[in-house]
This record gives structure tokens, sequence and C-alpha cells, in this order.
């Protein structure tokens, strides 16, 4: 049986999911990381978060400000603002679209 490679899929959505991690709170690359894997996302990896992090931020979506920790170097946090934030909104309609049809298709061949 051929599985779904999860990894593709996840390159389509990780902007998403990186805007839907920071919509409650900001959070530095390795938390947001964390954050992913709690929500389900356990093949995304840390290269892949930290460059859509620069990728969003370079589109304006985000915010950065560096923390000191006490543990090591500073931490460089990132946040959504106000263009972030109607991202977020514009993108989960997207999804919430895409992801309705792709229901109504598996159910329409009887695999869901």
């Amino acid at each position: 049986m051929h599985r779904v490679d999860t990894t593709q899929l996840l390159k389509g959505v990780l902007d998403l999911a990186v805007l839907a991690a920071l919509r409650d709170e900001d959070g530095y690359g390795y938390d947001i990381l964390r954050r992913l894997r709690a929500a389900g996302l356990d093949d995304v990896g840390d290269a892949s978060v930290y460059g859509t992090l620069r990728r969003l931020f370079a589109a304006g979506f985000l915010t950065t400000y560096v923390v000191p920790s006490d543990e090591g170097p500073h931490r460089k946090y990132y946040g959504l603002n106000p263009a972030g934030r109607a991202e977020l909104e514009r993108s989960a309609k997207t999804w919430s679209g895409f992801a309705s049809t792709m229901d109504d298709l598996l159910r329409e061949r009887g695999t869901a």
C-alpha cells in the first residue's frame, strides 16, 4: 500500500501552521518547533521552521525582538503583527475550504 508522504503535505501548509502556532503567544524558533510537534506535526524539521520564520518575517507578517537568556545565547522571538494576523485569517479560510473539498471528495469515494 502506498503511504502519503506527509512531508510534501507539510510543505504546503507550514506557513499557516507557524502563523497559527504564534496566534496566542510569541515564541522563539525551537519553542515554535515544539508547539508544532506537540500539535501532531511530528515530521516538521527544524530547518524548515527556521526558514519559514525568516520568510514570514521578510514578507512583513512577523515582528522580532531579542530576549537575553541566562541559559545560553540570546533568543530571537517572533510574534504576529496585524498583517500576520490578517494573513493567518486569510490562509485559515483557504485551508478550511480546501480541507472541506478534500473531505467531500474522499466521502464520495467511500474512503473517509
